[in-house]
């Protein structure tokens, strides 16, 4: 494939990444007008409505990556795709909650099938030279999505009501499925083989035995348990002063050092050891929150650098995936180890931090942030002894393949 046409293949790609992205961040961003637009329903209906999306990758993200491979990414891309702008296009007429609940579940499975194949299209595609770019581009959909979303998404809802930010969020699923649907290259005809000949579970322990295809997502949990619960909690703790522009920045920074250092990194040190350096520099940050709290400044300043450093784990964990696995058949069974692992620590973190938060007050936040990083580096060095004992990565079973 040629550069440029790579270019706007991977751009695509990423903008599909987008859209999934804002199958979360459309309800976050609104979530103060849900109990308006759900009059008498309780806190933790409510808090189902934004959550609720995770739960299909908290459950089956490992299974669909093992499904993926077999039904095609061109077909799952588009297919998905287009049933994130039906579901977005029936959900902005505000069903009954237990109806908007169950779109929501579906709309996860939608969400689950681009996190999967778009990166493993990316990987593709992608020049080898411009893979860690490639793959930390990707990184940024969540982090970049929720801020567009803060900037315009919020203003539309503000001005044309909710239903109007899910109609646009529909119409953009509905373009990229077009889009995609011209630039990707046909799928191979399906196997007629079955998928899982030697169970499912069988086939979950295989992936999850692998130092090769596991490794980014037993990193990435503890990546994602970290940066959602400080992205949520950190602002207001900070204080009034602090509160919108930590709210703003945190993600900004994030993006900022995963594009730039993180690649610059990458090209020096590998994508494992990116990661690594990442999780270590957020313990001296956590370091610097719990000397500095005090301190509006030492406060912000330390809360940006772990942001930053957080940025180069984010960048990393998606371009160890083609770094340790070269077949597309493993990375899309490493993409789905990060889809269903990274909702473990997005589902698990924030309610874990509050509890902290509320047993030991704010200086949870370091141990909480020093604690979980910690814990990512010592399950990479372990992955890197397993993987430095074997001379290739193990053949997963014959359902895997």
């Amino acid at each position: 494939m040629k550069t440029h046409s790579a270019f706007w293949l991977v751009l695509a790609l990423w903008g599909a990444g987008l859209g999934a992205a804002a199958q979360f961040g459309k309800i976050g961003v609104i979530f103060d007008l849900a109990p308006g637009l759900y009059p008498g329903a309780g806190p933790l209906a409510l808090g189902l409505f934004v959550s609720v999306v995770g739960v299909p990758g908290l459950i089956f993200g490992t299974t669909a990556g093992l499904l993926v491979q077999g039904a095609g990414y061109r077909r799952v891309l588009v297919v998905a795709l287009l049933a994130g702008a039906v579901l977005s296009l029936v959900e902005s007429l505000f069903p009954p909650l237990a109806v908007m609940l169950a779109l929501r579940v579906l709309e996860g499975l939608s969400h689950l099938a681009i996190v999967i194949a778009a990166p493993v299209m990316i990987a593709q595609t992608a020049p080898p030279a411009r893979l860690g770019l490639a793959m930390a581009l990707w990184s940024t959909f969540f982090a970049f999505t929720f801020t567009a979303l803060a900037l315009l998404g919020r203003p539309l809802a503000d001005a044309a009501g909710p239903g109007a930010l899910l109609l646009a969020h529909a119409g953009w699923m509905a373009a990229f499925a077009a889009l995609l649907w011209r630039m990707l290259p046909a799928d191979p005809p399906r196997p007629r083989t079955p998928r899982f000949p030697g169970g499912v579970l069988r086939a979950h322990l295989a992936i999850y035995a692998s130092p090769f295809i596991a490794a980014p997502a037993t990193g990435f949990v503890c990546y994602t348990a970290t940066y959602v619960a400080l992205l949520t909690l950190l602002p207001p703790l900070a204080g009034e002063g602090l509160h919108a522009v930590m709210a703003s920045l945190l993600p900004l920074v994030s993006i900022a050092g995963s594009l730039t250092l993180g690649v610059w990194l990458m090209g020096r040190l590998g994508a494992v050891r990116v990661v690594m350096l990442g999780f270590a520099l957020a313990v001296i940050g956590a370091a610097a929150l719990w000397l500095g709290w005090p301190s509006e400044a030492l406060l912000l300043g330390a809360s940006l650098w772990i942001g930053a450093a957080l940025g180069l784990v984010q960048g990393a964990s998606f371009a160890a995936v083609p770094a340790l696995n070269a077949s597309a058949g493993d990375r899309t069974l490493a993409a789905g180890a990060i889809a269903q692992l990274g909702n473990v620590g997005t589902t698990l973190g924030t309610p874990l931090l509050s509890a902290l938060i509320l047993a030991h007050g704010v200086m949870a936040v370091p141990a909480f942030v020093a604690l979980c990083s910690a814990t990512g580096i010592a399950l990479h060095l372990v992955q890197s002894w397993r993987r430095g004992r074997q001379t290739r990565s193990i053949a997963p079973p014959p359902a895997c393949q």
